[in-house]
């Protein structure tokens, strides 16, 4: 299952971002929205995933988040990475919480 991204002006409004930073990254402020799965706990979390759904997957940069995709996808789920992370977010100018 190849990886797709996506760069922040193209994740929808009101889509299923998971934040895979810590939780201190987070709290310093995060996409809105955004539900916060640290890397460590994605594994023994998967049930909260809304597989009925996109899942767009957002980091500080990029790298985090692209890692955690391919892991869903040996997991057989699909997901997608938010190119830039968290940083390009803001940049963009996109509603932070």
């Amino acid at each position: 299952m190849a990886i797709s991204a996506v760069s922040v002006n193209e994740v929808p409004a009101g889509a299923q971002i998971i934040d895979v930073r810590e939780p201190d990254e987070y709290q310093a402020g995060h996409a809105k929205g955004a539900k916060n799965i640290p890397v460590g706990e994605l594994p023994h979390r998967l049930a909260e995933l809304d597989q009925s759904q996109d899942i767009y997957v957002i980091c500080h940069g990029g790298g985090r988040s692209s890692r955690m995709c391919s892991y869903l996808a040996e997991q057989q789920i699909s997901a997608i990475n938010i190119d830039g992370g968290t940083s390009a977010w803001a940049a963009a100018g996109l509603a932070m919480e």
